[in-house]
């Protein structure tokens, strides 16, 4: 199953319209956590969405999910810590 791109990018242009934070461009906000409450918000480089790592990643949280996601940006259902653990191998 491939990840639609455009469509990541068509609801993260909707998010940064309705979000007044300021997201620096090349970046996409996101919210990573288990539980509502422990949802942290952050901001990783576009150029994540197309590493490997980071696609089986966001298959995983479209198959959960889809690309509705009631935070107001990409949502990602794992641990801060395991979110790290990923991030920090990927290069941007």
């Amino acid at each position: 199953m491939a990840i639609r791109f455009s469509s990541v990018l068509s609801k993260t242009k909707q998010i940064l319209t309705k979000n007044q934070q300021i997201v620096p461009k090349g970046y996409i906000p996101v919210y990573v956590g288990e539980v509502e409450a422990d949802k942290k918000r952050y901001v990783v480089p576009l150029s994540y969405l197309s590493h490997p790592v980071f696609q089986d990643l966001l298959q995983s949280v479209e198959e959960e999910f889809g690309f509705n996601h009631p935070m107001g940006a990409l949502t990602i259902p794992c641990t801060q810590q395991t979110f790290f653990h990923l991030t920090s191998k990927l290069k941007y």
